[in-house]
C-alpha cells in the first residue's frame, strides 16, 4: 500500500450507550481512529425490498491496520456516515479493506 493513494481522510466511530437526562438510552458515536485512506470504490445499486425500490450507495475504502476494528463500528467520509458491512485485514495486519454502506 502506498502512502500517495492514501488521499481520502476518514473517521472511524464506535458506539456507546448513554442515558438522557428523561433516563432513556440513548446511543451515541464517539470517534475512534482519524486514517488517511484511499477510496476504492463507490457505487449506488437501486434494489426492491419488502417496501419498494431503495437506492443503496456502497463504499469501499483501503487503509493502514488499526486493530479492534469490527463491523459495529461505522466510517464517516465527507460528514456522511456509513455503516460497516466488512472489515477485511490485508495481508499480515499491513491494511484494512472496509466495505460500508451509507446510511439512510
Amino acid at each position: 500500500m502506498k502512502s500517495g493513494s492514501l488521499s481520502r481522510i476518514i473517521t472511524v466511530q464506535r458506539a456507546a450507550t448513554a442515558v438522557s437526562e428523561a433516563g432513556t438510552p440513548v446511543q451515541t458515536w464517539s470517534d475512534l481512529a482519524t486514517l488517511r485512506a484511499e477510496m476504492v470504490e463507490l457505487g449506488t445499486v437501486e434494489q426492491i425490498k419488502a417496501h419498494g425500490a431503495v437506492d443503496e450507495t456502497g463504499i469501499v475504502f483501503r487503509t493502514r491496520f488499526l486493530a479492534g476494528v469490527t463491523n459495529a463500528d461505522r466510517v464517516v467520509f465527507d460528514g456522511q456516515p456509513f455503516n460497516l458491512k466488512s472489515v477485511i485485514v490485508i495481508g499480515r495486519n499491513r491494511g484494512l479493506e472496509l466495505r460500508a454502506e451509507a446510511l439512510a
